[in-house]
């Protein structure tokens, strides 16, 4: 048996992955896993233990889906997207609202969020659209409406649940899609001017919440204590952390419940607060190596899938870090957009490491000629 095991195609498969990508994102998991011991005041429990077991499997279910020929990724990638758009339809619908707003599919054993899925369904998808689409094709209408009815229908979707950060990250790897397959960079400007000059009219169509949102965001002291506490106790954490932090354990703003969410959307702050400037920037640093890793795959695939899909997912990777640090820190508003990996939660790292996955089949994949 062990030397059938031997003779099989597993060893070489698994020589082939990038093992040092996979320890240094096991290396950003441990490190989540000790900033939310720390968060919860010393305890394993409620977030520590789960987050570790959760990235545990999912890195498992990475190395799985690396071994997942392009060729099949290609085949499901339409089927893929139409089934998670019916999902989304799905909570609008029967959907579970949780933080108010309707997110959620409740299939008893597992809450699921179709919309975290989509980012990774829409770039499948435009890869697909590209790899087939004629040469020249790209900034003709033919191949400007269909990506823009992939891209439009399932933000537009979720922007009825309202979640305005996810929508926003849907659009944001779409159109880098399309740069990507050729549109030129003209038809981004003439949208990208229409669209400031429409700010006041998307403006008046946002949800209370969100208006107060982009108002705390433009001016936190208005509110300090309301609607502005979130940016407000982010910023006085982040910088008491200083260079090189308060030390483990010794985050006043979190343990003392001053910050909220300091699990989830704000564990950014969390750990800036202990582990300061130079904790932050080697978090950021990993993932910079971590998406240049990426990037440079997509640069060396033959095909034009393999090469659009890898530089999509990474993109998609890099809009998770740069909203949510950019959230924090206040030069962004408040989305509710997860830091990767380091946020306590199911759907987002279940999301990153499906697209970790995913890259890494294109990396072992990266020579074939055809697929």
């Amino acid at each position: 048996m062990i030397q059938n095991l031997l003779n099989s195609r597993w060893p070489q498969r698994a020589l082939q992955l990038p093992w040092r990508i996979i320890f240094l994102v096991g290396a950003i998991g441990t490190f989540a896993v000790v900033v939310l011991y720390s968060a919860a005041g010393g305890s394993m429990q409620p977030w520590a233990l789960n987050h570790a077991v959760r990235l545990s499997l999912f890195m498992g279910l990475a190395i799985v889906l690396a071994q997942v020929p392009l060729g099949l990724w290609l085949k499901i990638a339409y089927p893929l997207y139409a089934v998670i758009l019916v999902a989304l339809i799905g909570v609008e619908v029967v959907g579970g609202i949780a933080g108010g707003s309707q997110r959620w599919l409740d299939l008893g054993f597992i809450r699921l969020q179709p919309s975290e899925f989509m980012k990774i369904a829409v770039v499948l998808a435009l890869a697909r659209f590209y790899h087939f689409l004629p040469r020249g094709y790209p900034a003709k209408l033919a191949g400007i409406w269909p990506p823009l009815a992939m891209i439009g229908v399932p933000a537009a979707l979720v922007m009825l649940q309202p979640d305005l950060g996810t929508a926003l990250m849907i659009v944001a790897g779409g159109m880098t899609m399309m740069f990507l397959g050729g549109l030129p960079l003209k038809w981004f400007i003439i949208p990208g001017v229409a669209g400031l000059a429409s700010l006041p009219l998307l403006y008046n169509m946002l949800h209370d919440y969100q208006k107060r949102r982009v108002l705390i965001f433009l001016d936190p002291s208005a509110d300090p204590l309301g609607a502005g506490y979130h940016i407000t106790q982010s910023k006085i954490a982040i910088g008491s952390g200083g260079i090189f932090g308060k030390g483990f354990m010794e985050g006043s703003q979190s343990h003392l419940q001053y910050l909220p969410e300091q699990h989830t959307d704000f564990v950014f702050a969390t750990m800036a607060e202990e582990w300061g400037l130079m904790g932050g920037a080697l978090l950021l640093i990993a993932y910079g190596l971590v998406l240049n890793w990426g990037i440079r795959t997509g640069m060396s695939a033959r095909t034009r899938f393999a090469r659009m899909l890898a530089a999509g997912l990474s993109m998609t990777i890099f809009f998770y870090v740069l909203i949510n640090s950019m959230m924090v820190m206040g030069l962004a508003p408040v989305v509710g957009i997860p830091f990767p990996l380091v946020s306590y939660g199911g759907s987002a790292a279940l999301t990153v490491m499906i697209a970790l996955g995913i890259l890494m089949g294109v990396y072992r994949q990266r020579e074939l000629e055809h697929i």
